[in-house]
């Protein structure tokens, strides 16, 4: 039996290529039926969808990359597995809120815990980095 080196990451890396595909299937969904080949075609939620997109793509890499780091530092915790968790719900509500076209729960609280999470593993890392956790 293998054991991953890296479950929490692993496990993250996962649901978020999910996310991904999800998300790119939606722009492709909507593309295919309005005959958009570039750009949004003028379409207000074709290009809410490619910032849905965008944004997770530029999030994810480095919540991965922090979540590996931590996790070879300190192992495989609840906590980690916790800050990865609610990550991937943000991740989920975010684009969700998207649809909207307005300001929205799922929207703003896909942000703030996108960005909390990523501050949190900042933070710790930074102190792994230095001694201190």
């Amino acid at each position: 039996m293998i054991v991953a080196t890296l479950p929490i990451t692993l496990g993250t890396a996962a649901a978020l290529g999910a996310i991904n595909l999800w998300l790119a299937l939606r722009i492709v969904r909507m593309r295919l039926k309005d005959d958009v080949l570039i750009g949004d075609g003028g379409d207000d939620l074709l290009s809410g969808r490619m910032r849905a997109h965008a944004n997770l793509v530029e999030y994810a890499p480095f919540v991965l990359v922090l979540l590996a780091l931590i996790e070879l530092a300190r192992g495989s915790g609840a906590a980690l597995g916790l800050t990865a968790l609610i990550f991937v719900i943000g991740r989920i509500a975010h684009p969700m809120g998207m649809d909207l076209r307005r300001s929205n729960l799922p929207r703003a609280g896909g942000a703030i815990l996108t960005w909390l999470v990523l501050a949190f593993l900042v933070g710790w890392a930074a102190l792994i980095a230095v001694g201190v956790a």
